[in-house]
């Protein structure tokens, strides 16, 4: 679908013709003046985008347009639709109108206080009642009908609701049926790309197997949405994920000012986080790359002589209301770190993050290699039992790298297709072989943060030694 905006197109908010701007989350199109308004509301209301000064993903703006075509503005102005409203003050805004307070009141009433939004009979248990909007979003998703889901999600429907009987998550849904618009609208509302349904697969697998391979493709650069925006940020380039690239780190023209024992130090507490805190900051710090490149496509964009005046900055992140006041006092604190400043800690978070991923996939890797010692002392006459073993490969998947447990269907497919490389017993020496190698496999994982030494490869080939060995031992048993 053409970027290009058609003359039929007007304001969600003021009907003002030829709106240049989205809102991606509330799928609707909007003026320049309207989007000076919603910048200031923050992305946890209103994530905004220039129609064609803003690189998209094709699907996503496709997404937005399809929604704004069939009418997903009635979602967030219905009872402004019903005419016994008309003597009740509430009135939409004009062209004409004032920027400050007619269009700012309206605007943040329509989307920040959800004023005009369709209200559910008032239940006694709201979880039972978000469970309820959840489950319908679950069996919509299968379905092209995007207003129907995001009317569902305007209600309070989880993005990322587990369902307890289908055991999966809408996602999953929506990527089995290749619904693309579908996977956008969760994706913008928080679903979780790599979230396992109760075999252990992620709507990426679902894709895949469903024969959706693009949207696999799409459904992994979600994935890395964060990271590859930082990326892009700094450099102007992103990863190739389709070969397996999930990180780029720039780097900064003077390194050396990097040295600075101020900088190790702030380097030093970055790698000392939680997993959740590090998530956390990682978050912020990409608002606040959105908010600097939007405030700078807004400004290259506007008439200079009328729109641009000190009511229409946005000085720093604003007020989230959900997050506690020391986390919105250290967003807004981002804004003053000045440009190489900024960018020492978007190259630290995207290093870190590599970082954790690959620490994760090594911890996985270590506990399987301990499986393996473990299958083979108890095939050797140890101790061990074969009950002592726990029933799942830890090894992480290719399709969601940085998760600490792979399924247990991946983990069987990997031992069934290591069984297809036996040609005949092995001797003990050899077996003593794959035994001293397995247990040096511990040395080397401690090296893979830094080299890389292709250790997965190496622990697959031990896999198949052992199947072999294995085999062996039954041959023999046999005669």
């Amino acid at each position: 679908m053409s970027k290009r905006v058609r003359s039929r197109e007007v304001c969600a908010d003021c009907s003002a013709l030829e709106p240049r701007w989205a809102s991606v989350n509330r799928g609707v199109l909007i003026c320049d003046e309207c989007c000076s308004i919603h910048r200031g509301l923050g992305r946890h209301s209103s994530q905004v985008r220039h129609l064609t000064h803003t690189p998209w993903p094709p699907s996503q703006l496709q997404m937005v347009q399809t929604l704004y075509g069939n009418g997903a503005n009635s979602i967030w102005e219905h009872s402004l639709l019903d005419p016994s409203s008309a003597g009740s003050g509430k009135r939409k805004g004009n062209p004409q109108d004032r920027v400050h307070p007619n269009k700012t009141e309206f605007i943040k009433a329509k989307y920040q206080m959800l004023a005009f939004v369709h209200r559910m009979p008032c239940r006694e248990d709201d979880n039972v009642a978000t469970k309820d909007l959840s489950k319908q979003l679950h069996s919509s998703v299968r379905t092209g009908n995007l207003e129907t889901c995001l009317r569902l999600l305007s209600l309070g429907a989880q993005a990322n609701f587990f369902h307890p009987e289908k055991g999966n998550t809408p996602l999953h849904i929506a990527a089995k049926a290749g619904q693309v618009f579908q996977v956008e609208l969760l994706a913008v509302y928080g679903a979780d790309p790599g979230a396992l349904d109760t075999s252990g697969k992620t709507p990426i697998d679902y894709a895949r197997q469903a024969g959706h391979q693009e949207l696999a493709d799409r459904l992994v650069e979600i994935q890395y949405e964060l990271t590859d925006r930082l990326t892009f940020y700094l450099c102007g380039r992103r990863p190739d994920h389709r070969t397996g690239q999930h990180f780029i780190i720039p780097q900064l023209a003077d390194s050396s000012l990097d040295l600075s024992e101020f900088a190790k130090a702030a380097k030093k507490k970055l790698q000392s986080l939680s997993n959740h805190q590090f998530e956390e900051l990682a978050m912020d710090v990409y608002d606040e790359v959105d908010r600097r490149e939007t405030d700078a496509v807004w400004l290259v964009t506007q008439n200079h002589s009328t729109l641009v005046s000190d009511a229409t900055v946005v000085p720093f992140l604003p007020v989230n209301p959900e997050y506690s006041s020391t986390r919105n006092q250290g967003r807004q604190k981002l804004a003053r770190f000045n440009a190489h400043e900024f960018a020492t800690l978007v190259i630290d978070i995207l290093t870190d993050a590599k970082r954790r991923q690959w620490g994760n996939s090594c911890e996985s890797m270590k506990e399987d290699v301990e499986l393996i010692l473990k299958g083979i002392d108890g095939c050797h006459g140890s101790d061990s039992q074969d009950n002592d073993q726990p029933d799942y490969d830890s090894v992480a998947s290719d399709e969601d790298p940085d998760r600490e447990v792979a399924s247990r269907d991946n983990g069987n497919d990997r031992r069934t297709k290591s069984s297809d490389l036996s040609d005949g017993p092995i001797t003990v020496q050899e077996f003593m072989e794959v035994k001293s190698a397995l247990n040096a496999s511990e040395a080397k994982i401690q090296q893979l943060l830094k080299l890389n030494c292709h250790l997965s490869e190496e622990l697959r080939m031990m896999q198949g030694k052992y199947q072999l060995f294995c085999q062996s031992c039954s041959s023999d048993a046999g005669l």
